[in-house]
């Protein structure tokens, strides 16, 4: 009877919100992301005014920023909750900086489907774009923040890998930047003047959080918060494929409309900073409850 009641009471105070629930969440959102992408990305025959043209659904598209706000979202929230935790080990700052990116991501593309569904408009560039380029920043100074703040002593088999990523994704990333854009929706003046701009800051970031990214995977390799920082480098390896996949899209695909397969990457992107932010803290916990071991032995 005894041993009854110890284990409801324990079964009773199990938190919802553990580290395995929110990891299954994560996981779930990106596979309902995945096979959303997979039914429904498919373009179909459509009659507008300029004829009968291959279109996807309002439905999706409007289901696919639903999908990604979610994601980043949910990440900006566990990021911060990373940053009010005392015990965090990687730095409350990172945290910061990185959940403000996520939930800046998550306004930009806000901003980008309200540009896109309900105004018509192209959405690039848009006042999305500034929450954009705040993600960027953010995300960047709080990798780079946690590289600095760990000794650095990679192998030489290991820097060989650093840079052959570098130069493949450079050389990646400046063809298809340097592709003739397809005719699209006409634009302000405004627009054209700072899409060039806008378009190499994103190439120089995107490859500079991919080299950084690499170098976060190998640096933390066996570490204590090694998952969480994997966790985090795939994320940037998502986004880096994502936005190469947009500026591929939309400079070789005439009238190229948001919800391509490869868009998924921003979804799991997301959920991949997510589950870094709450691995984190699950380690951070760990680590603070075995220093309290020691002191009391």
């Amino acid at each position: 009877m005894n041993m009854s009641h110890v284990y409801n009471k324990s079964y009773r105070s199990k938190p919802v919100l553990s580290t395995q629930n929110i990891v299954l969440a994560c996981m779930g959102w990106g596979v309902l992301a995945l096979l959303y992408f997979l039914l429904f990305s498919a373009q179909i025959p459509t009659q507008t005014p300029q004829g009968i043209e291959e279109l996807r659904a309002e439905w999706y598209i409007i289901g696919t920023n639903i999908f990604e706000a979610i994601a980043y979202l949910g990440a900006g929230l566990l990021c911060l909750r990373n940053w009010r935790s005392q015990q965090i080990v990687s730095g409350r700052r990172v945290w910061l900086a990185i959940g403000i990116g996520m939930l800046s991501f998550c306004l930009g593309g806000i901003f980008f489907g309200y540009t896109e569904i309900v105004l018509k408009e192209e959405p690039f560039p848009s006042i999305g774009d500034i929450f954009f380029v705040i993600t960027y920043l953010f995300v960047g100074l709080a990798m780079i923040s946690a590289l600095l703040s760990k000794r650095i002593n990679l192998e030489p088999w290991q820097w060989m890998i650093i840079i052959a990523i570098a130069v493949s994704g450079s050389a990646l990333a400046w063809l298809i930047s340097n592709q003739t854009s397809s005719a699209g929706s006409p634009v302000a003046d405004w627009a054209i003047q700072i899409a060039p701009i806008l378009n190499w800051f994103y190439v120089v970031c995107d490859v500079l959080l991919l080299i950084v990214a690499t170098t976060l995977l190998l640096a933390f390799w066996g570490g204590r918060v090694s998952l969480s920082w994997r966790m985090i480098a795939a994320a940037a390896f998502s986004l880096y494929i994502a936005d190469m996949w947009q500026k591929y899209a939309t400079t070789s695909i005439p009238e190229y409309q948001s919800g391509g397969i490869l868009e998924v990457f921003y979804v799991w992107s997301g959920v991949l900073f997510g589950m870094g932010a709450v691995l984190e803290y699950d380690a951070s916990l760990s680590r603070s409850r075995r220093d309290r071991g020691r002191k009391r032995n």
